[in-house]
Order: C-alpha cells, then sequence, then structure tokens
C-alpha cells in the first residue's frame, strides 16, 4: 500500500475556497491578491490565512455554505482518487482550506477518501467569526504526512505527495515522490514530475505501478 497526499485547493479542485468565500462578501480580489502571494511563498502562509479569514468577519453562514457548494473537484479528479483506493492505497487530503469546502465537493461526485486534515472557520450568531482554526494553519503538511504514515505503520518512502503552492513544500520534500500539479514556481523545482491535468496524472500513476492500465 502506498498512501497519497493531496492538496485540495489548486490541486483536486481549481476552486479557491477563500476567494469563492469572499465573492459572498465583496472582498475577492483582495482574497486572490493575499492567495497568490502565499503560494508564490512571498507571505507566511499562516498569517495569509488569517488575513483572509478576517475579512470575512460576520459574513452570513447561510453565505458562507453556498460558498463551500460551489467548490468542484477537477475533471477525473474522483475517477484517480476511486481507482487509487481500489487499487488498495491510502488517500489523504491535506489542505489549509477547508473541511466543509472538501466534503462538499467530494460529496457532490459520490466519492470519498480515507484521511481529511483541513482548517474550519468558526460560526458564532449564525456568521463567521473572522478566526479560523485547525492543525493546517501553523502545523506543517509534512508533520501531517508523518502522523498519518505512523497511524498506517508506512515508511515515508511508500508516500506520494501532489500539490502546487508553497505551503505544499513540506509535505512534497519529505514524500517518497514528488508531483507537482501546475506547481508555482517557487515549488517545480523540488517536484520530480510535473502535470498538468488528472489524465497526465493518472498516465504518471500507471507509469509508476500504482494504478493499471
Amino acid at each position: 500500500m502506498t498512501l497519497f497526499a493531496f492538496d485540495f485547493d489548486g490541486t483536486l479542485s481549481d476552486s479557491e475556497m477563500t476567494v469563492l468565500l469572499g465573492s459572498q462578501y465583496g472582498v475577492a480580489d483582495q482574497m486572490d491578491s493575499i492567495t497568490e502571494q502565499a503560494m508564490n511563498d512571498e507571505i507566511e502562509y499562516a498569517e495569509s490565512l488569517r488575513q483572509r479569514a478576517a475579512l470575512l468577519e460576520d459574513l452570513p453562514d447561510e453565505k458562507a455554505q453556498a460558498a463551500f457548494e460551489e467548490v468542484v473537484l477537477r475533471p477525473g479528479a474522483a475517477e484517480v482518487i476511486a481507482d487509487l483506493r481500489e487499487a488498495g492505497h491510502h488517500v489523504a487530503i491535506l489542505t489549509g482550506g477547508f473541511e466543509r469546502g472538501v466534503a462538499e465537493a467530494l460529496t457532490k461526485e459520490g466519492v470519498d477518501v480515507d484521511t481529511i486534515v483541513a482548517n474550519r472557520l468558526p460560526v458564532e450568531d449564525d456568521a463567521l467569526t473572522g478566526e479560523v482554526r485547525g492543525s493546517l494553519i501553523e502545523g506543517t503538511k509534512d508533520e501531517a504526512l508523518e502522523l498519518l504514515v505512523d497511524d498506517q505503520d508506512l515508511d515515508i518512502g511508500d508516500t506520494v505527495a501532489v500539490g502546487d503552492g508553497a505551503n505544499d513544500l513540506p509535505m512534497l520534500q519529505a514524500a517518497g515522490w514528488a508531483i507537482g500539479f501546475e506547481p508555482k514556481e517557487a515549488v517545480a523545482p523540488h517536484c520530480d514530475v510535473e502535470v498538468t491535468t488528472m489524465e497526465a496524472l493518472r498516465a504518471e500513476l500507471i507509469a509508476e505501478g500504482h494504478l493499471e492500465a
């Protein structure tokens, strides 16, 4: 068994959750700018996430839910996930994004994963508080990956990480095999292979023997 650790926003999904949330509140452009800086490693990811969450203070939870319902998987992503699990691999999503959006996207496609490690936006009085909570704010994805490896009694070499942004770098560098999905400029040099579509990802997984043709 191999443990596959996928990033979500920008990798399994081309949706950007904070931008979708920001669109419900008229701050999408500010969200997009902060996200881009973080993905290019221009500002610390934790700080960028707090800045984006703060822009959502008092957003009605009904509107937040509407944004989460817009989150979708990339074409072919559900099939790759399902096939990996059918082949006996452990599929995890490690994301600085939000568990509600991930859950909505997976439910929409009728697909499950084995593990989701994500953040959440607290709600009080039916509105977002402007805070963000979760293990992947200050915590890094390599730490999350190592915990999963220990839990599954695997070796770190038995892992494949797939991501695109600077906050994915720790897990990409730690994993046995690093796949960049349209990786940012600062990330690409640390990837063993780069892909731009789920079809190309599938081809690499077949070539490496993780999936059958």
